[in-house]
């Protein structure tokens, strides 16, 4: 004789998707993917790797990378501008 006489009863005893919905706000009731906190409706193993392995790259000016070496640009073209006005006002403004 079987242990489990509800051969339905893992499935049921599955974790749950830890999503919400946007237009309920109620928690998704899905089972969740094994290994992944999230079903496969809400993006369980879905998706491509970043960088030029993504088929949708294209030429590299949104990377996490550029993005943050337009930061640092604008900050030291910020800091260059202040200098430029302490240099032209002889110091005496700050």
């Amino acid at each position: 004789m079987k242990d489990n006489p509800n051969p339905m009863q893992k499935a049921h005893a599955a974790p749950r998707c830890t999503a919400t919905s946007k237009r309920s706000g109620l928690p998704c009731k899905n089972p969740a993917v094994k290994g992944w906190s999230v079903c496969r409706m809400h993006g369980a193993g879905g998706g491509h790797g970043p960088g030029k392995a993504n088929p949708a790259y294209k030429h590299g000016m949104r990377t996490k990378e550029a993005q943050e070496m337009r930061k640092d640009i604008n900050e030291l073209t910020r800091m260059s501008r202040v200098l430029g006005k302490l240099v032209d006002d002889g110091g005496q403004s700050a």
